[in-house]
């Protein structure tokens, strides 16, 4: 049996003809830019989050670049985030011109460590970054109690919960990543900002378009970080089958849990309390010296993995200079060694997983 990573293919394949009417649609008026279809979004996506507004932007990447600068970040601050998301959440602070200090993450559920975190806090420090990791919302309540400027970094986690709220309307701001391969994917690259206050909303909008107030009248620097049309009627026609597909990845990650909670040589990512993840990625922890080994020989069985991330964002060649070596934040540097991601989609079979979660266990006794 052959079980790819990831199929785009089959889960964009039932909304095939509406994606092509809104194509069609665009073609006969030429609203490419900036055309209603933004505006439907970005209500669309403010309540389906449960925030106060939505600014559609080009990535994820601008996502949480606008939210910093919308919210007072500035050249020279510091914002602490954790040191085992992808790069971009670390390069987005630089591009804000601030400092990016890494904290450590828990050992069960790979969120950041409140302890380590509160730690890292200095005199210049304006924001946090906290990631909800591999679609787990990370410990929000006492992260917020800090009483600094609080942006999630939901870029894995559109429709997860925890206590109750939904990832994008817990802190000042959130930003959202809609790379194809998320849970609520563009055809293409696309991402979004929620936010509590409408003027700060008011400024991301002017950010993303060149810093204007209105047509010609540039207030500030800003960017040319607008999200398409094309992309934003994509997106209005995915959000609508987000709720299953994320349900339909809890059964499938159940499945995994089922198998796989008490193989020895095996760690699960646990679930926090109180909590509804949508598994973006489902992440095993072996034995790091066995790790290539055992994806070698699932390989061999037709099943595709991948490692999210190698190497923790302090110890990226990038971020030498701050000084954050080996040993700063030995969480997150083991987890990295040890963690496999195995396939998980929304059309992702049982006797797929079956496949994989009996793959795994016999991968471990072999190699």
């Amino acid at each position: 049996m052959k079980v790819p990573f990831v199929d785009l293919v089959t889960w964009l394949r039932p909304s095939r003809e509406e994606y092509l009417a809104a194509f069609a649609t665009l073609l006969d008026t030429g609203a490419f830019i900036g055309g209603p279809q933004v505006a439907e979004f970005e209500t669309a996506f403010a309540g389906y989050t449960g925030a106060a507004h939505a600014v559609a932007v080009k990535t994820g990447t601008d996502a949480l670049l606008l939210a910093m600068r919308a919210l007072g970040v500035k050249p020279g601050d510091e914002v602490i985030t954790a040191a085992n998301s992808f790069f971009a959440t670390a390069e987005a602070i630089s591009h804000a011109g601030a400092v990016p200090v890494f904290a450590d993450v828990v050992d069960d559920t790979l969120l950041i460590d409140l302890a380590d975190l509160e730690r890292r806090i200095t005199k210049k420090t304006k924001c946090i970054i906290p990631v909800h990791l591999f679609g787990q919302i990370a410990d929000m309540p006492p992260i917020l109690a800090l009483g600094l400027t609080v942006i999630e970094d939901s870029a894995q986690a559109h429709g997860s919960t925890r206590g109750g709220q939904r990832a994008g309307s817990i802190a000042d701001a959130a930003g959202f990543s809609f790379y194809p391969t998320k849970n609520l994917g563009a055809l293409g690259e696309g991402g979004a900002i929620t936010l509590r206050d409408p003027q700060v909303a008011e400024r991301v909008r002017s950010l993303r378009d060149h810093g204007q107030a209105a047509r010609h009248d540039h207030v500030e620097i800003g960017y040319n970080a607008r999200l398409d049309s094309l992309q934003c009627a994509g997106l209005s026609i995915t959000l609508r089958r987000l709720d299953a597909a994320n349900a339909a990845r809890r059964k499938l990650a159940a499945r995994y849990r089922q198998h796989l909670a008490n193989v020895p040589g095996v760690k699960l990512v646990a679930e926090a309390p109180d909590s509804s993840p949508v598994y973006h990625l489902m992440i095993v922890r072996v034995d790091s010296s066995r790790r290539d080994a055992i994806r070698e020989s699932l390989a061999k069985a037709g099943v595709a993995t991948a490692i999210h991330y190698p190497t923790p964002i302090h110890l990226q060649r990038a971020y030498a200079h701050l000084g954050q070596g080996p040993g700063s934040c030995p969480v997150a540097e083991r987890a990295a060694k040890e963690m496999i991601s195995l396939p998980m989609f929304p059309d992702l079979t049982v006797e797929q997983v079956d496949h994989v979660a009996e793959s795994l266990v016999a991968s471990l006794r072999a190699v």
